[in-house]
């Protein structure tokens, strides 16, 4: 089911995606793929943000890609510091090239390119002061 939207090759270089957008700022990116059929996404979204403890960043600057491909359904959710660094106009463009790139079949892409833009800002409003610790896990989690 998974295989034919991302391959294990495109999903780890998801990952590795994720360890540069890291790199050189404080804040912190995850990937979860839902598959479930659940109706109600955006509940399950912040339910899984709150799962990952994406909201126990030392500076509330957790990003979560929340994406079910089976019900074409996305959502971008930035905890409250990099959200009010980047405001909804950034989530909204970052979601429409996302959805472009989905719409062409460029599951891969779409997500890299969203997750090396968000590291960007990141670097930008929230760069390293001391040692770059890495609070959550880079790897993409599944429902």
């Amino acid at each position: 089911m998974m295989n034919q939207f991302l391959t294990d090759t495109e999903m780890a270089s998801l990952v590795e995606a994720i360890k540069i957008a890291e790199d050189h700022s404080s804040g912190e990116i995850r990937v979860h793929i839902d598959s479930t059929a659940e109706d109600d996404f955006a509940k399950k979204a912040f339910a899984i943000f709150r799962s990952l403890e994406m909201h126990q960043t030392k500076e509330r600057n957790g990003v979560l890609f929340y994406v079910n491909f089976e019900q074409h359904y996305l959502t971008i959710i930035g905890d409250e510091g990099i959200h009010k660094k980047v405001k909804q106009q950034f989530w909204d463009n970052l979601h429409d090239e996302i959805t472009s790139q989905f719409a062409k079949e460029n599951y891969c892409e779409g997500l890299k390119q969203a997750i090396l833009k968000t590291g960007l800002e990141l670097k930008k409003h929230f760069p390293l002061s001391g040692e770059n610790i890495n609070e959550l896990s880079n790897d993409i989690s599944f429902s």
